[in-house]
């Protein structure tokens, strides 16, 4: 028994004699200290990002992203989630309102069944994935306290093996292009973003500047795949490590094709949402981008990038324009994966949370528990 305590102890699991007091529930994980008095309360309220830039991809151009910010509380720990809702996911501040009203988290005394409750939200109703990620990250966020560990510990993960993470560079002009790569100066790799007329454009305004290793994300905008396949070559001469959905999702063997003559890895995006999409993409491509915006948080998110790596997949973790709040909670992920594309909260002005930070160019964990954020606004 005294082991157990001096375990319980210096892991953080006893944190005073208010939490001693209470009663343990048996059968939970490790026999964690539970009030069964206390429900948990549910929050939420819209907020709305400012870009330092204009954010221009294949298709369209905004300066703002909507979120929905949430909140659970429970026994007075607050847990901290995100709803990123730019426009092609589809979801906005009515449709995430009207879901988020629904949610009653009063019914489970006890957070730790993260399978019960993170089910019973997602069969509130089917898609509004954004609006169920910021559920889920808050729930994450808020056992992960109860427990006085962060994520990437509770699932046995080494903080020493992120990854270095891409910096984005949206489309835009030679003039601007140089200056957003020079505010890119820490960063070891770049994420250009491609698909218009101006592609190679893009790339050779970069390399008067720069030779760091790009990846490109194309977001879909390549319609023919011999002229894909000619500019994935000359992409390859520039110094390109990966393609990211070069082409309409809907063109399965095109891409398929594309995929098994490319000199380079072609990463999946808008192609693979969430779980059910994984198998579906085998074969097609070379590897996944998982955002926990598509997929549902970060439950379904560490599913995603088991099946991938059964499958022989390459893992990307990638995030939208969002507080540091879901790029921190995307960040425990990190050691699992291949590249990571943590950027989000860089490329905002009104960012209302401290959490994952990017050391000469690495992403790099917070030693706090839940999803490793403090709240500054």
């Amino acid at each position: 028994m005294k082991n157990r305590r001096d375990f319980l102890k210096n892991t953080g699991l006893i944190t005073g004699s208010a939490l001693c007091a209470l009663p343990i529930i048996k059968g939970g994980p490790a026999d964690f200290f539970i009030n069964k008095s206390t429900k948990m309360v549910f929050r939420f309220r819209p907020y709305e990002l400012q870009l330092k830039h204009v954010f221009t991809l294949a298709s369209n151009s905004r300066k703002t992203t909507p979120v929905m910010l949430t909140e659970i509380e429970y026994d007075g720990i607050i847990g901290y989630g995100e709803a990123s809702m730019p426009p092609y996911l589809g979801e906005n501040y009515e449709t995430a309102g009207n879901f988020l009203k629904q949610v009653d988290l009063s019914q489970f005394s006890n957070p730790f069944f993260m399978e019960d409750i993170l089910a019973y939200v997602d069969k509130i109703s089917p898609g509004n994935y954004a609006a169920k990620a910021s559920v889920d990250i808050a729930l994450h966020d808020l056992v992960g306290k109860l427990m006085n560990q962060p994520w990437f510990r509770i699932w046995g993960l080494n903080p020493q093996h992120t990854p270095n993470t891409s910096f984005t560079i949206g489309i835009d002009s030679p003039e601007v292009v140089k200056e957003k790569v020079l505010e890119a100066s820490p960063y070891k790799i770049l994420k250009v973003k491609l698909g218009r007329s101006t592609d190679k454009e893009m790339i050779s305004t970069i390399r008067t500047v720069t030779n760091k290793p790009l990846c490109v994300d194309v977001n879909q905008g390549w319609k023919d795949k011999k002229e894909a396949l000619d500019m994935i070559f000359w992409l390859k001469e520039q110094g390109v490590v990966f393609v990211e959905q070069p082409m309409p999702k809907e063109e399965k063997d095109n891409i398929a094709w594309l995929t098994m003559n490319s000199p380079l890895p072609i990463i999946a995006d808008e192609a693979v949402q969430t779980v059910s999409d994984v198998n579906s993409v085998s074969g097609i491509y070379s590897g996944i981008n998982i955002k926990l915006m598509k997929c549902g948080g970060l439950r379904a998110a560490h599913i995603m990038a088991d099946i991938a790596r059964a499958r022989g997949m390459k893992v990307m973790i990638g995030c939208m324009t969002e507080t540091s709040c879901a790029v921190s909670a995307a960040a425990q992920l990190s050691p699992l994966t291949d590249w990571a594309d943590l950027d989000g909260n860089l490329l905002i002005s009104n960012d209302i949370f401290d959490g994952v930070k990017i050391v000469d160019g690495k992403v790099t964990l917070p030693d706090r528990a839940g999803i490793g954020i403090t709240k500054i606004k």
